[in-house]
């Protein structure tokens, strides 16, 4: 075990906690889920490994929570945003980037032939949603139970009893009004799908295609080809959010990998390669309903930023067919070892190419129900034993790594050990 040092991050947080809520800007940072903990105040970040303020070192396998699948600080990527920042750092017009970061995404992702750029996953969700209901004329919105789309008011809902229900707001201060359009289904749930798609007219089936805000869990054979056969069925559009596996599980996403395409794709995370920005997208139809060309309003005084932009483009062009090979590989050896340092403590470790989970489980994990009845203490032991190792793991069971291109052999071996460790601690 390494000598974690940690009184300046103890100074910081207290200082926080005067002046942000809960002491940080996004709640997963407060490490709260693990217990018994302060949030890791980070100083800089250099390839796979993060240096926190009193000078500790940690293998990385949050990465900001997907966006850097290059790693911290990559050069081409440095190099393309202090070229951008230097022409001016936001001008509220057009810039030739934004239509070249279009073309790319639109020649990559099956689905998307036109887009319109946000600053946020978010503002992308609620936008698709938007979009989708003034194409369909309807309201209702299907979504799974788990899934995390952003923090639209609408979106922040939990199932209620029984199969497929009518939601109920999951935060105070989410009005029962804006959940009363979305209905929650279970993730992988064949029969809840088909009724409630029999049940309500959908305007649109809202889906991360490989949710992984409940932990990575895919999608069982034939469920995709499900979701696409009840929305043409049906007249719902089909919305993918691809906001995490977009440009990470494969260049087109996961459309790419099972040749499912939706109707409108939401991107984000990769798409800005560090920096905030993401998108929505469909076909030309669709699209150009969107305003000015249509009548349905989005506006943004930073959509198509032109250093988020730039450091998009850099990013995208190093994510070739061997890019992704090799993140493959590291991905299948970091899940591989996990298993085999388990030993006794029961785990399910899921994993696709640059995404990974760590289930404290007996039994595979198929949906949000599943995931919560892992042992989440077992699993904040776990990761706070890690973090006394050296290692960053994401500081919640319901929440993925992100495996990237700047990880080598050495940290996957480095934290193997540590993980090793930390099992027999928790044993």
């Amino acid at each position: 075990m390494i000598s974690v040092r940690d009184t300046r991050s103890q100074e910081l947080y207290a200082r926080a906690l005067q002046y942000l809520p809960g002491g940080v800007n996004s709640p997963v940072r407060a490490m709260r889920a693990i217990g018994r903990r302060n949030p890791l105040f980070v100083e800089r970040g250099e390839g796979a490994e993060l240096i926190d303020v009193d000078g500790n070192t940690f293998v990385d396998w949050v990465c900001s929570w997907g966006p850097l699948i290059l790693g911290h600080a990559e050069p081409g990527v440095l190099d393309a945003v202090e070229e951008a920042a230097r022409a001016g750092t936001t001008f509220g017009a057009p810039t030739a980037g934004e239509v070249e970061l279009a073309e790319e995404v639109s020649r990559r992702i099956p689905g998307v032939e036109m887009l319109r750029m946000t600053s946020s996953g978010t503002e992308a969700a609620m936008s698709a949603i938007r979009l989708a209901r003034a194409a369909t004329g309807r309201e209702k919105l299907l979504k799974f139970a788990g899934a995390y789309h952003g923090h639209v008011d609408g979106l922040l809902a939990q199932a209620g009893s029984g199969l497929a229900t009518q939601a109920i707001p999951s935060s105070p201060g989410v009005p029962a009004a804006a959940t009363a359009a979305t209905v929650v289904v279970p993730w992988n749930d064949a029969e809840a799908l088909v009724r409630a798609t029999g049940e309500h007219e959908f305007a649109a089936l809202l889906a991360e295609p490989f949710p992984a805000n409940m932990g990575l869990v895919p999608p069982e054979a034939g469920f995709l080809e499900l979701l696409r056969e009840r929305a043409s069925a049906t007249g719902a559009l089909l919305v993918f959010d691809e906001v995490i596996s977009g440009f990470r599980v494969a260049g087109g996403g996961v459309q790419e990998l099972t040749g499912v395409l939706p109707d409108l794709t939401i991107l984000g995370k990769v798409l800005g390669g560090g920096l905030p920005a993401a998108a929505f997208g469909g076909s030309r139809e669709l699209m150009e309903l969107i305003a000015p060309a249509g009548d349905v309003y989005h506006g943004g005084t930073l959509s198509g930023n032109p250093v988020a932009v730039a450091a998009g483009l850099a990013t995208l062009a190093q994510l070739d067919e061997q890019a992704y090979l090799r993140l493959h590989a590291t991905t299948a050896a970091l899940a591989d070892g996990l298993r085999e340092a388990a030993g006794t403590v029961p785990v399910e470790v899921s994993f696709a190419t640059g995404l990974l989970t760590v289930f404290f489980s007996d039994e595979p994990v198929r949906d949000y129900e599943g995931a919560r009845r892992c042992d989440l203490d077992r699993y904040g032991a776990w990761c706070r034993q890690l973090l006394a190792r050296g290692v960053y793991p994401p500081p919640s069971q319901f929440e993925a790594w992100f495996p990237s291109l700047a990880h080598t052999a050495e940290h996957v071996e480095r934290t193997l050990e540590a993980a090793h460790a930390a099992f027999a601690e928790v044993a």
